[in-house]
């Protein structure tokens, strides 16, 4: 009996100090699912991160709950992608009474302007997003995200000095997984000459990696998936797609298919695979982490792209 007592009273202390560090870590919020895994990778077991937009979940038309503004009070730290993405962050921080430091995670990138040409005819809808002029969507390139990790590492170490020299080192590490996946995929696409690089999916999230890799995206929506296009704008879509034999049509995790559809459908062409462009995918599908998203996507776009 006496040994049973000491059993229990062991696990308890255990549990307690488990307890205890869990606790001790520091509360994060990010704004999106991306990111989330980002801020993840630097901080490690020293932080506790909680993301406002959860995977398969679209930014573009996120609503803010009360739960969402409960976490921003109670976090130390909140890290955005910025460039207009979170258009709703404002009034979320100004509801939980936010007081702390907010990273902007794309500050220092060279910032692309958004595709806007083919889409003028929208400019003006109230856009969930509030882009104006940028592209916000820099996490596609990963030479980006080597950046986003490097003013994460900073603002956590500013944060919580006593943990720099390991988010220092967590994102070294992270930071050759990037470099590593960015060789790869650059070897992969100098397979294909340019004529066969033409991809058409459901909005414009990939400007930054058509830009990086010399692949050309085309989409009937605008940066934002709460945009419409107009019926002259699909018409030429379809057009373009059956002049220039363009077989890679991709919809997106976070995106309706059904305008992709009927695309494909009136083009006379397959829908390929789906690619993950704002958001990563639950914890058992196949974009679970950043680096994970990247590669399932080249994979996908490579497939697709030797059909051209």
């Amino acid at each position: 009996m006496k040994l049973f007592r000491q059993i229990l009273l062991i696990t308890a202390m255990l549990a307690a100090q488990a307890a205890s560090a869990a606790d001790a870590r520091l509360p994060v919020v990010a704004s999106f699912s991306i990111l989330g895994d980002i801020v993840a990778n630097v901080g490690g077991d020293r932080i506790a991160v909680t993301t406002l937009v959860g995977p398969d979940q679209d930014a573009h038309v996120f609503q803010p709950a009360p739960d969402h503004i409960k976490s921003v009070a109670h976090a130390k730290l909140v890290v955005i992608n910025g460039l207009g993405f979170e258009g709703w962050m404002e009034r979320v921080v100004q509801s939980a009474n936010y007081r702390g430091d907010i990273v902007v995670a794309s500050n220092g990138i060279a910032v692309r302007d958004r595709v806007g040409d083919e889409h003028d005819d929208h400019a003006g809808h109230d856009d969930a997003h509030h882009h104006g002029k940028n592209d916000p969507h820099a996490w596609q390139n990963p030479a980006n995200v080597v950046v986003y990790t490097r003013n994460i590492v900073a603002a956590l170490s500013k944060l919580d000095p006593s943990g720099a020299t390991v988010y220092r080192k967590n994102g070294e590490t992270y930071i050759a997984k990037l470099n590593e996946l960015d060789r790869w995929a650059m070897q992969q696409f100098a397979q294909f000459p340019d004529v066969k690089r033409k991809v058409i999916t459901s909005h414009d999230a990939f400007e930054y990696f058509g830009a990086h890799y010399q692949v050309r995206f085309l989409a009937p929506q605008g940066v934002s998936t709460d945009s419409e296009p107009s019926a002259k704008e699909v018409a030429n879509l379809i057009r373009q797609i059956r002049q220039e034999k363009i077989r890679a049509v991709f919809i997106e995790n976070m995106s309706s298919p059904k305008l992709l559809q009927q695309i494909s459908k009136e083009a006379g062409v397959t829908l390929g695979g789906k690619l993950y462009a704002d958001a990563l995918s639950q914890a058992d599908g196949p974009a679970p982490t950043y680096l994970k998203l990247m590669r399932y996507n080249i994979e996908q776009l490579l497939a697709q792209l030797k059909l051209n």
